[in-house]
């Protein structure tokens, strides 16, 4: 997998086309969300991910990549902007046209041209402000 494989991923990611990112994922891939969640196939991951695009927009920004032949390592920031109240929203309380803002590294372990199993780790306190898009 290349750089420009990735900034696919994050470009169809940011779009919402659960097809186009979820074949950077194998069947049996694992996501791990700060230890809060784990989600245990493609289609799981898949399913999350579309339950919060209901609740938010969800916008990924790439601040820093590292990749070899087994993974990538990254650093990115993401905005959510919320689309409906949500108390409980895994990021923290989402209020509708508010955002909650994170930062996390992620690694990406990649088996077959895939990933395989994702650890995401959010850096430091989420904050909230004005939506930015």
């Amino acid at each position: 997998m290349t750089r420009e494989d990735f900034q696919i991923y994050i470009a169809a990611f940011n779009a919402k086309d659960f097809e186009g990112f979820g074949r950077f994922y194998r069947d049996d891939v694992t996501l791990s969300l700060s230890g809060k969640r784990v989600l245990r196939s493609r289609d799981e991951i898949l399913s999350f991910y579309r339950d919060v695009a209901m609740r938010c927009d969800e916008k990924l920004d790439l601040r820093r990549i590292v990749l070899d032949d087994n993974g990538i390592a990254v650093e990115l920031d993401t905005e959510f902007k919320g689309l409906v109240d949500d108390p409980g929203f895994i990021a923290g309380p989402l209020v509708t046209g508010q955002s909650i803002f994170i930062t996390s590294v992620i690694f990406y372990t990649i088996k077959d041209g895939r990933f395989s199993e994702i650890l995401a780790r959010r850096v430091g306190d989420a904050r909230t402000g004005p939506a930015t898009f």
